[in-house]
């Protein structure tokens, strides 16, 4: 899908959306997901999932046909590079680059050489009161552990296969 097509599919699904009322985390609730897993199906980040169209649907009724089936669809998962310029988004990326480091150590430390999955990976948003009373924004990022893997050559395939079809 180009991207002016998904823009324009991301457009009236999120007028629909804003036509509900209902937010993010109301429409969570209703289906099972994440608040920003929603948000991202929405937006067409996301690919919606057969088993979840009824209870989308549900929610929010007004979802076409077409919008259902473009929902449905491999999405192009992309950003405008320009979005960092958006003051929340800004204090996101500030918060991981000035954290990162760290939050790689522990991760090193308690799991031992490896990454967080941001494909196996679940994100939400949630609103707690600070002990001093003020709100406060919680965000969980929620991703498997991936342990890298020392590459041996006994253990490449695409190694073991060519070595077996080498005809002379």
């Amino acid at each position: 899908m180009e991207a002016a097509t998904k823009q324009s599919f991301t457009n009236r699904i999120l007028a629909l959306k804003s036509a509900s009322g209902k937010t993010y985390s109301q429409l969570a609730a209703e289906t099972g997901l994440t608040n920003v897993y929603v948000a991202q199906l929405l937006r067409r980040q996301a690919q919606l999932k057969p088993e979840t169209v009824p209870k989308l649907r549900a929610a929010l009724p007004a979802l076409t046909e077409e919008l259902i089936a473009a929902m449905m669809s491999p999405p192009w998962r992309s950003y405008d590079p320009n979005l960092i310029q958006e003051p929340t988004v800004y204090r996101l990326n500030e918060a991981v680059m000035h954290f990162g480091e760290s939050i790689k150590e522990i991760i090193n430390e308690d799991f031992g050489d490896g990454i967080m999955s941001a494909i196996d990976f679940y994100c939400s948003v949630d609103k707690v009161k600070g002990v001093d009373g003020n709100n406060r924004v919680v965000v969980t990022l929620d991703g498997k552990y991936l342990s890298h893997s020392e590459q041996r050559t006994e253990n490449m395939v695409s190694r073991l296969n060519l070595k077996g079809s080498t005809s002379e």
